[in-house]
């Protein structure tokens, strides 16, 4: 991997925070990812399932996670089983983990190779009550391709049918919201290549580059500093496009005269930046742009500092929206009228401000959580508010990374450039 090693004290505290969570006598398993083809015999990169991740380290396809924090034996507590290498696949593919590489990075001692897991899961399904399986349970997730979690939990289902089953993802959901120390380091290395990106590109950006070129200044920068690369497909939008909230085309000539909107994150050790960022081409704000990114940025200093301890997702967006509402009254884009007139639940703020104002941040972009448990100190959230005017073919969206604090939050993108005069003054120099 290109990232830098992670402390494996990480993944031995996160599967002590699980142990805390599971019932008695019962035992976890988990897949890794397939590695999906695209045609012919062609392959899509690997990216590891983020669970099975977060409880090991292990960064490689066809592995699987075997917990049991009751077993009667300590041999059985804690089980990796891994792809056998052999001469073939090392020159090939290269060397794959040992079995002295795996304890290491992850901290489980007891390694297999995967040939043996049918041996070992029949004896451990003879001790254990019931069995976590996991699965991908996210709110906005629309799974069609069966994964191998889900192919192991129609076997082992029809292979052990009188055993309790139970669904790891409630915990996983309660546990990864909060990060610890050693994950916060990692998204800020995350945000700081993120930054190093978004600097090169305010030297490059002028009338009549393409989008994708402004893409291509991005992923140099990213994958120079240890990133996999993007964290999420690009969106770098200008004039209409950012009017588009998921334009991922970036195919279009930058002319004179126009905004950029630029929604980009750098991935590092799994972990995911996502920031967003409005410039204009030719480095100079006018009047109205400058009038409509200042808003933007006013709701979005407003709404960061609603990121604390004990507010609550729907209350949070509710206020945000009311923010929202007073800065387009003083646009120009609605009435007074309008607002008294709105509908509760589609308010008028929602003509050009359609999408929420934050989401967790983590492993996943859109990482998982609860939207009705009350903020706690740990959690990382975007706050990205934004206004669409398709009738200027004006675009804004703003987009820090939050860390909520006990004592209120840090701005893990703290150092990059958001004010409308450090943009034109990085972008003249």
């Amino acid at each position: 991997m290109k990232y830098s090693e992670i402390p494996r004290s990480l993944f031995i505290q996160n599967r002590q925070k699980l142990y805390a969570l599971m019932f008695p006598n019962h035992i976890a398993i988990l897949n890794s990812n397939d590695i999906m083809p695209t045609n012919a015999d062609g392959t899509m990169p690997f990216r590891q399932n983020n669970d099975i991740f977060y409880l090991s380290g292990i960064d490689q396809e066809e592995s699987i996670l075997v917990l049991f924090p009751d077993a009667p034996e300590h041999k059985f507590r804690e089980m990796l089983f891994l792809k056998e290498t052999n001469e073939n696949i090392e020159i090939w593919e290269g060397q794959k983990h040992s079995k002295e590489q795996a304890t290491h990075l992850s901290g489980v001692q007891n390694i297999h190779w995967l040939h043996e897991f049918p041996t070992f899961l029949h004896t451990l399904m003879g001790l254990c009550e019931g069995v976590y399986l996991n699965s991908n349970e996210h709110s906005r997730a629309v799974v069609e391709v069966e994964t191998r979690d889900a192919r192991f939990i129609k076997k082992i289902k029809n292979d052990y049918p009188l055993h309790q089953y139970e669904r790891l993802s409630p915990l996983m959901v309660h546990l990864r919201p909060i990060k610890s120390s050693t994950e916060i380091n990692i998204l800020q290395e995350a945000c700081n290549i993120t930054e190093k990106g978004f600097r090169r590109v305010l030297d490059f950006v002028q009338p009549n580059v393409t989008e994708f070129e402004i893409e291509a200044e991005f992923i140099h920068e990213f994958i120079r500093n240890r990133s996999r690369g993007f964290a999420y497909t690009p969106i770098i939008a200008s004039g209409y496009n950012a009017c588009v909230l998921h334009y991922i085309q970036n195919s279009e000539v930058c002319k004179d005269g126009e905004m950029i909107l630029i929604d980009v994150g750098a991935e590092y050790s799994n972990y995911n930046a996502d920031m967003t960022r409005c410039i204009p081409v030719n480095g100079r704000f006018t009047p109205r742009q400058k009038q409509v990114y200042n808003a933007v940025l006013s709701v979005m200093k407003q709404a960061t500092s609603m990121l604390k301890v004990g507010n609550i997702w729907n209350e949070y967006q509710e206020n945000a929206g009311e923010i929202m509402t007073k800065e387009l009254v003083d646009l120009g884009l609605l009435t007074m009228k309008e607002v008294e007139n709105q509908d509760k639940e589609n308010p008028a703020y929602k003509k050009y401000f359609m999408h929420g104002t934050s989401h967790h941040l983590g492993l996943d972009v859109h990482d998982v959580g609860n939207r009705y448990r009350k903020f706690e100190a740990g959690m990382v959230f975007t706050c990205e508010p934004g206004i669409y005017i398709r009738e200027e073919k004006l675009g804004i969206r703003l987009e820090n990374n939050i860390l909520i604090t006990s004592d209120g939050n840090f701005d893990l993108m703290r150092n990059i450039p958001l004010e409308v005069e450090e943009i034109e003054d990085l972008m003249n120099r």
